[in-house]
């Protein structure tokens, strides 16, 4: 729980923004117990970075259902996205790793590689998913699952950012539909159905 609020601390002022205040502030926690429970406010920040990227990661996978068609897992991915970065009983907010760790892992290795790691990981579940679209026949013999990958996860980011200057969810959700049609081709992406709730 004390993660979990100092993860929303640093996502609403970033990590230099946040202060050690504000910290124990969002965690109910005084300076002594905040360094007993986690170290200093870099290891906070790491801890709270590395468990969004773990639940991130699972989530992601979730979404990129295989027994559903390709447009539909592209679509319950940038849906789960969406929910994430467009909560409904918060402020937009954008993705936590975009907003917090992009402006700090000029000077810090450990936050870069992290990013870095993320980003890889990300691309590797999505190349995955297309290359089993392109093995049953969904994406051409001759489409490139690594190319088509990195596209799909730039829309995602692009989604974030979007996301966090205060375009509206249809407005995004437009950008979804043009990247699943652009992906997928317009006859899968014209088929898809609704897709099913992500867990």
């Amino acid at each position: 729980m004390a993660l979990a609020r100092a993860t929303d601390a640093f996502w609403s002022t970033g990590f230099s923004g946040t202060s050690l205040d504000r910290l124990c502030e969002a965690t109910d926690m005084n300076r002594p117990s905040l360094y007993l429970a986690f170290g200093d406010k870099r290891a906070l920040y790491l801890a709270a970075l590395g468990k969004y990227i773990e639940q991130s990661s699972q989530a992601i996978a979730a979404a990129l259902d295989y027994e559903v068609t390709l447009a539909v897992a592209l679509t319950q991915l940038y849906e789960f996205t969406l929910t994430v970065y467009l909560p409904k009983a918060a402020n937009a907010r954008g993705c936590f790793m975009i907003s917090t760790a992009v402006p700090e892992a000029t000077n810090d290795d450990e936050i870069r590689s992290l990013l870095r790691a993320a980003v890889a990981e990300f691309d590797r579940l999505v190349c995955a998913r297309l290359l089993h679209a392109r093995q049953i026949g969904e994406l051409p013999a001759a489409s490139d699952p690594a190319t088509l990958a990195s596209i799909a996860t730039a829309v995602v980011h692009t989604l974030a950012i979007r996301a966090r200057a205060g375009e509206s969810r249809k407005a995004l959700m437009a950008i979804v539909a043009a990247a699943v049609t652009m992906i997928c081709g317009p006859a899968s992406a014209a088929a898809r159905t609704k897709p099913r709730a992500v867990r």
